[in-house]
């Protein structure tokens, strides 16, 4: 889905028309999460967020089940699986999974350890801990109350903040931003604070900073002219990264969160990168969802989070691992 240009901009007749219906996807929100969650007998972080869309939960997780399985802990994912066909529980499998069952967010994190899918958040949870998970790690999941968090975080993107800072329709939140963070034990930054995001939480909640840096995969296309595309939530996040990396972006295509390419989506993104005489290249989230034909002609560059301070995160890994 490509979310509409007013979520991102302040003011404008179309949030003010679309309130009532606002009004309602809120209060359901809230009905849904005064329910109590299945309390699970491991610690469950949840990397989640206030509004729809990428602010970096994904990458977030994966730093975060980086950091538990260094402690010895085997941690496992846990995720929706958004963009998938399959409901679940399961436990995904790349090389019988591909993105259209289980998503393009499953199959990064399934590289690093065992992910789970799953609509029914506790579901996915009982299998984890019948299959070794001395931690749960979910991808996004702050809206959904049918598992008990012992750490969640508020994630949000410092170059789209809350948007316009109404509930969906008319915006792009799930929830309040209030009502959110006050499941959170802290606030994830990622990148500089654009939009004064900041300024609507909660006095008191930590807030951590980091920024999206990119892989190794950077060295090799400084220099080089690239042509890039991709479907994510923030494009230019990415386009940006290229140039700070210094590769030359001679041209850019960008498309639909989670978009399922086809052959036809590659052949002309081939066809337009080589009458550039440049380098096709794309996020690691996107690569998993081309035609397997035409991976090898991609090139790809991943993207890691880098704290300000890591000490923070470990330190709060350190309670929520406590409480087991």
């Amino acid at each position: 889905m490509r979310a509409p240009d007013f979520w991102g901009r302040r003011g404008g007749i179309a949030p003010l028309l679309l309130s009532p219906v606002a009004a309602i996807y809120a209060a359901a929100t809230a009905r849904r999460m005064a329910r109590p969650g299945w309390q699970a007998p491991v610690p469950v972080i949840c990397c989640g967020g206030a509004t729809a869309g990428g602010a970096g939960k994904t990458t977030l997780a994966m730093d975060i089940g980086s950091r538990i399985q260094a402690r010895g802990t085997p941690a496992h994912f846990l995720l929706r699986g958004y963009g998938g066909s399959v409901k679940g529980p399961v436990q995904v499998e790349p090389g019988r999974h591909g993105s259209e069952a289980v998503g393009d967010e499953a199959l990064l994190l399934a590289a690093l350890a065992p992910t789970w899918v799953s609509a029914d958040r506790a579901a996915g949870a009982q299998l984890a801990v019948a299959g070794g998970a001395g931690a749960i790690v979910m991808d996004d999941g702050l809206q959904n109350p049918t598992l008990a968090k012992t750490l969640s975080l508020l994630t949000i993107d410092g170059g789209y903040g809350f948007g316009n800072g109404h509930v969906i329709p008319a915006g792009p939140l799930r929830e309040s931003v209030a009502a959110a963070a006050a499941r959170c034990d802290a606030a994830v930054l990622i990148g500089p604070d654009e939009t004064g995001a900041l300024d609507v939480l909660p006095q008191g909640l930590p807030v951590l900073r980091g920024d999206l840096v990119s892989g190794p995969e950077m060295a090799d296309l400084a220099g080089e002219n690239v042509f890039a595309f991709c479907g994510i939530a923030s494009p230019r996040k990415f386009f940006n990264t290229l140039r700070q990396g210094g590769a030359v972006v001679a041209g850019t295509e960008s498309f639909a969160d989670h978009y399922p390419f086809d052959a036809g989506d590659l052949k002309a993104l081939l066809d337009q990168a080589e009458r550039l005489g440049a380098i096709p290249v794309t996020t690691r989230k996107d690569w998993v969802r081309i035609p397997p034909e035409f991976q090898n002609r991609v090139r790809v560059v991943s993207v890691t989070l880098r704290w300000d301070d890591p000490a923070q995160i470990e330190a709060l890994l350190d309670r929520a691992l406590e409480k087991a």
